[in-house]
């Protein structure tokens, strides 16, 4: 059984397609989303970064 602070490779994939549907679907609507969503808007790249930054921390 995986831990809550694991990933798997699903959750790292939708982070890349679509960031900030990832970090909702781990956090739900937190604060994570917001940031990985105003990120996602200012850019594609910082999106994803953070956001899987976000779902593998």
């Amino acid at each position: 059984m995986a831990d809550e602070g694991t990933a798997t490779c699903i959750d790292i994939l939708v982070a890349i397609i679509l960031p900030p549907l990832g970090v909702f679907l781990k956090y739900g609507c937190g604060i994570e989303f917001w940031i990985s969503l105003i990120l996602t808007l200012f850019g594609y790249l910082p999106g994803i970064i953070y956001a899987v930054y976000a779902i593998t921390k």
